[in-house]
């Protein structure tokens, strides 16, 4: 039986992505309500998909045929209205990050605990189907002993009034909170805890007062090295948001998998081959790499799908707000090591 979802904030990512791709294909998923602060975007986005529209958080929680709500509003309301949202018997997916500081985000956890509900963060870089064809081939040993991994995700985000993601008050920082964040995580899942961070954090571009240029050092617990580049003043055309992961075996590197989309290409250099694969599809003239084909996966719905399932398995969400506690964690204190000019533990 399909969970009837209410959306908080039903303007940007939740119209692009969420609600299209996410919700309304799903058999698990069934949009029942949208909420913005805008009454006009609530009334757009609730006419475009045929469900009620509210400017009211409390009218939305109230919804009886509500089950779960996505919180796609601005960071420094997430606390507020994740705890109400739990208080009313709603299960939470909260967009990344969690809050503005450890706090907020571990009131966030304590009240979905108390009251008995499911807790989830935005971290979909986790779902897309090369990173998870790369999780497999790490734990396959095809790389063996992982080394450096580095995660890039850039884009062009000039001077605009009113943006709260340019204040610190409203969005928490700048590129690397809205944009590191999600390397650190995927690198994290990928390699190993992270155990240490040193970091430049820098405007250099634009005029706004968060950072528009973050380069974040980090050093894996198992002992390898790893490089976070976030930054909104690269063209987005420009930007090839790229992963890589090196290991005493081989290397993995892949472009256009950071990101929104489903696609990208994954390519595979490992001297021997790469099981799986023959000879013929390893080596391509002079070189060893080969082309590794992934599923194309939609991120946003296996994202609310995963949710569902451990909300009716009773499980732990495979990216739960536990998880988005601990990205929280190490992105905070990436700020702090570029504050202090040194490496910081973590």
């Amino acid at each position: 039986m399909a969970l009837g979802w209410g959306v908080l904030g039903a303007g940007g990512i939740a119209d692009r992505r969420m609600i299209p791709e996410g919700l309304v294909p799903s058999d698990m998923c069934r949009l029942e309500m949208v909420m913005d602060a805008s009454p006009e975007r609530a009334e757009a986005v609730g006419r475009k998909h045929g469900v009620p529209y509210t400017s009211s958080v409390e009218e939305i929680l109230a919804n009886p045929a509500v089950d779960v709500v996505y919180i796609a509003t601005p960071t420094f309301v997430h606390k507020e209205q994740a705890i109400a949202a739990a208080q009313a018997g709603k299960h939470v997916l909260v967009e990344k990050p969690l809050g503005l500081n450890l706090a907020e985000g571990q009131a966030v956890l304590d009240a979905c605990d108390a009251a008995g509900v499911k807790c989830a963060s935005g971290y979909l870089m986790r779902f897309h189907g090369a990173h998870l064809e790369v999780r497999r081939l790490i734990e396959a040993g095809e790389l063996g002993e992982i080394t450096f991994g580095r995660a890039q995700l850039t884009c062009w985000y000039p001077d605009m009034p009113g943006a709260w993601r340019q204040e610190w008050r409203l969005g928490g920082g700048g590129a690397l909170v809205d944009m590191g964040t999600h390397c650190l995580d995927l690198l994290e899942w990928l390699i190993a805890p992270i155990d240490r961070v040193a970091a430049l954090s820098d405007t250099l571009t634009f005029d706004y007062e968060v950072e528009d240029s973050a380069t974040v050092l980090v050093h894996f617990a198992n002992g390898a090295h790893g490089v976070v580049d976030a930054n909104f003043n690269v063209p987005d055309d420009a930007a090839q948001n790229v992963l890589e992961i090196r290991g005493t075996k081989g290397a993995i590197y892949a472009d256009h998998t950071i990101g929104q989309d489903a696609g990208g290409t994954l390519r595979v250099y490992v001297p021997g081959g790469v099981a799986g694969y023959n000879a013929a599809q390893v080596r391509e003239g002079q070189d060893i790499g080969v082309t590794v084909p992934f599923e194309r996966i939609n991120m946003y719905r296996a994202e609310a799908e995963a949710f569902v399932r451990a909300i009716e398995s009773g499980s732990e969400p495979p990216v739960s707000g536990r998880v988005g506690l601990r990205a929280l964690e190490i992105t905070l204190r990436a700020y702090e090591a570029a504050r202090q000019g040194r490496f910081l533990a973590v």
